[in-house]
């Protein structure tokens, strides 16, 4: 890859977050006030007025400005869902790890590194990226003559640590994010929550008869945003928990391998 093309991407996956947060906020908005106000949801064809009896869009557009940005949180965390999804479906590579692995092992006992080094360009993917820095560096310090044998066990094991290095930050990229929604998607609702009970409150406070419409706006209010604040943190924890446990998995199974390498290097080079 040219650094050309390397800093190109580097600078899409810094911009990707915020693009991504904006484009969410304006299909929030959108969304908020052409689906959930929209008149045909409401009594007498005004928005202002009550909802439709079990019309749920109306209601939804009654939680008031902060439902917007839980919308927005929803659809970031969608977006995130999707990209860390595709991202780790291509760090796997094409062929299975376990198979690809048993492969791998096969031809280093019959001493085949070039094809061992084919077949993680075929593999793809962060476990075949390390396994090639360490297959590399594997025939190199083959054929060294001036190293002794801890000095090139330890210069394995370096190449084998550098490459996995440059591949965790691939596997955990936004994952962050997933973990930031997780955590204030609910603080966010709680928000318009207590707005929502301070207008109840302020309608039940009033001389005389109460404000029935005043009431029951504050009241759903106060219920769509616990409610989306509930689903954005649930679905969050729920992904974050997944693609977790498959990071953890594939980072596994690279030391496992890099491991494996390093032990069969380190047993075919002579004192």
């Amino acid at each position: 890859m040219s650094k050309n093309s390397k800093s190109s991407s580097g600078v899409w996956q810094s911009l990707f977050a915020p693009l991504t947060i904006v484009i969410a906020l304006i299909a929030a908005i959108l969304i908020f006030q052409n689906v959930l106000g929209n008149p045909v949801n409401f009594e007498g064809g005004n928005n202002k007025g009550h909802p439709l009896q079990g019309n749920l869009l109306g209601l939804m557009y009654k939680g008031g400005v902060i439902v917007p940005i839980l919308i927005t949180i929803i659809i970031t965390l969608l977006i995130f869902t999707v990209e860390r999804a595709i991202t780790l479906s291509r760090v796997k590579g094409k062929a299975r790890l376990n198979a690809f692995v048993s492969n791998l092992q096969q031809m280093l006992a019959e001493d085949r590194i070039e094809d061992a080094i084919v077949a993680c360009d075929k593999q793809k993917g962060s476990l075949a990226n390390v396994m090639k820095a360490g297959l590399t560096r594997y025939r190199a310090l083959q054929h060294d003559k001036e190293l002794e044998k801890d000095q090139k066990i330890t210069s394995m094991k370096q190449a084998i640590e550098e490459a996995t290095a440059l591949e965790l930050p691939v596997l955990s990229r936004n994952m962050v994010m997933l973990s930031t929604i997780a955590s204030i998607s609910v603080l966010v609702g709680l928000i318009g929550t207590v707005i929502g009970m301070i207008r109840a409150f302020a309608a039940l406070a009033q001389s005389g008869a109460p404000d029935a419409l005043a009431l029951s706006t504050g009241i759903s209010e106060a219920l769509v945003n616990t409610a989306f604040g509930i689903t954005g943190s649930t679905l969050a924890i729920i992904f974050f928990n997944l693609f977790s446990s498959r990071i953890d998995d594939y980072v596994f199974k690279i030391d496992e391998a890099g491991f494996s390498l390093t032990q069969t290097f380190a047993a075919s080079v002579r004192s």
